[in-house]
């Protein structure tokens, strides 16, 4: 019979045990993302242990992210059919048995196949939390206090996420970026264990199978599109075969969720004009800000050249504000209003990335100012954020807010695959605009494999010295600044220009 001590241990007072699933949840928000913001830093170093190429590189970030958007809408519904907390279970084995497949990859195949599964388990992980909290702390204080607490760990995760990489790749090896979940996620299910209760939604919805399927060939096969096209040929007849099953799957997906009784996207919501000022909000934030964040510590290696731990340290200076500036960007919205805090936070980011790439373009660019625009930039996208997030659960009414906050997270993620594959090819755009310019013309027929070269940090090109090569990568990421600062510019008006229509 066990003692008074282990029955109280496994069977924890009431807030002892809100108190360890709080931590639970945040360690699976830490995990998430973590694996958005830590990977890029060692993206340089895969390139040389791996021989991966640069396409490897957006697949291997890309992988996580189509893997999420992909689970998204179904994890919540079978969370609430078979359990929030057994599927987060079961998500959670996903991800630590796909963390150390990462980690133990010794090709780039065996990676972006491990990094795919593990965005399965990290997007279906995420969407379950939401529904955990908020059943384990019913009272309204408490429940607002857990969720201020979970916001802070994930910007910690994501904002400390580049340094925490650079840290482990200085220390120990590229494999521990994947590695350091596998105890951490043990952990977590061992809280998970003792701590959570069960929770289902009786009245949850049929699960939308087709709509899933659909959205995630037309995801997919535009990123297949764009990120292949640059080396197949985008007029190549596979090419436009893929572009062609991206638009038939989009047009499959609308006709599908329009006739369903109970649709993943509910298009009515669209119609509400504040919902849709918001959401330029999250599209501008993943056009942007968190796409070239794959590329960005690129640019610090091979074309400013830093080390590790520099590039680590100066990645702060992008992702830092992210965390420290959203308490002022909540104050900012209710005292003006959101409808201008979201175009100025779009507005921000945009200068940012126009201050970067007017530095860029100096013979030698100053980190101070390079350091200061990236700070502008992350201000940018904290003053966004918060607003964003609230306004487009609050446009609607209650009934709906689940449904606004999965097309919310839905936009964020489909937008973030798409412009990592993008700004990949504006990247080697201006890569081979520069070559065009220095290289002789019948050479021609070898840019685009010498844009791939150096785009993947490679400074060693053939018939180019480093110094050339670097000022090529550097002219390629001009483009991609350029590219991400009209971008959010661009989407700062259309958001005004929504909210304008409201009124």
């Amino acid at each position: 019979m066990p003692s008074a001590a282990a029955a109280s241990a496994l069977n924890p007072p009431s807030t002892a045990r809100n108190a360890l699933a709080l931590t639970a949840v945040c360690l699976v928000a830490l995990m998430f993302g973590l694996e958005i913001s830590s990977v890029p830093v060692i993206l340089p170093t895969l390139e040389q242990e791996l021989g991966t190429g640069f396409q490897d590189a957006q697949w291997i970030m890309n992988a996580y992210t189509l893997a999420c958007t992909s689970v998204l809408m179904a994890a919540g519904t079978l969370a609430d059919r078979f359990g929030r907390r057994r599927v987060l279970v079961l998500c959670l084995w996903v991800f630590a048995l796909a963390s150390l497949a990462c980690g133990l990859a010794n090709d780039a195949p065996t990676l972006i196949v491990a990094r795919f599964i593990q965005g399965i388990g990290a997007g279906a992980m995420m969407i379950c939390q939401f529904a955990i909290l908020s059943h384990q702390f019913r009272e309204p204080a408490a429940r607002a206090r857990a969720f201020a607490i979970w916001g802070v760990i994930a910007g910690v995760g994501l904002g400390f996420g580049p340094m925490i990489g650079a840290v482990i790749l200085a220390v120990a090896d590229w494999r521990w970026v994947f590695l350091v979940h596998v105890p951490l996620t043990l952990f977590t299910l061992a809280l998970l264990h003792i701590s959570v209760q069960e929770s289902r939604d009786p009245a949850s919805h049929r699960l939308d199978i087709a709509g899933m399927l659909t959205m995630t060939l037309a995801v997919f096969a535009l990123v297949y599109f764009i990120t292949q096209g640059s080396e197949n040929g985008f007029g190549t007849p596979a090419m436009l075969g893929w572009a062609g099953l991206s638009v038939f799957g989009l047009l499959l997906f609308i006709l599908i969720e329009r006739r369903s009784a109970h649709p993943m996207f509910d298009f009515s919501v669209f119609r509400i004009q504040r919902f849709n000022g918001a959401l330029m909000g999250s599209i501008g934030m993943n056009f942007s800000f968190w796409p070239f964040m794959i590329y960005l510590p690129l640019y610090f290696q091979a074309g400013l050249g830093y080390d590790t731990l520099t590039t680590g340290a100066a990645l702060l200076a992008y992702t830092l504000p992210t965390l420290l500036v959203p308490p002022l960007a909540e104050r900012l919205a209710l005292r003006f209003g959101a409808e201008r805090i979201i175009p100025l936070g779009l507005g921000t980011m945009g200068a940012g990335f126009l201050g970067m790439a007017a530095v860029n373009y100096a013979e030698q660019p100053s980190t101070a100012l390079v350091l200061l625009s990236c700070a502008i930039a992350g201000i940018g996208l904290a003053l966004t954020n918060s607003p964003t997030t609230n306004t487009t659960t609050g446009a609607v009414s209650t009934d709906r807010a689940g449904m606004a906050s999965g097309i919310d997270f839905s936009a964020r993620l489909i937008t973030l695959a798409l412009n990592i594959a993008l700004m990949g090819l504006v990247l080697l755009l201006g890569i081979s605009h520069h070559l065009a310019n220095v290289l002789p013309t019948s050479t021609a027929a070898d840019w685009a494999t010498l844009s791939q070269h150096i785009a993947a940090g490679k400074l060693n090109a053939p018939g180019l010295t480093s110094l050339e090569a670097q000022t090529a990568l550097r002219s390629g990421a001009g483009w991609a600044m350029l590219f991400a600062g009209l971008g959010a510019c661009g989407l700062a008006a259309l958001s005004r220009y929504f909210f304008q229509r409201r009124c």
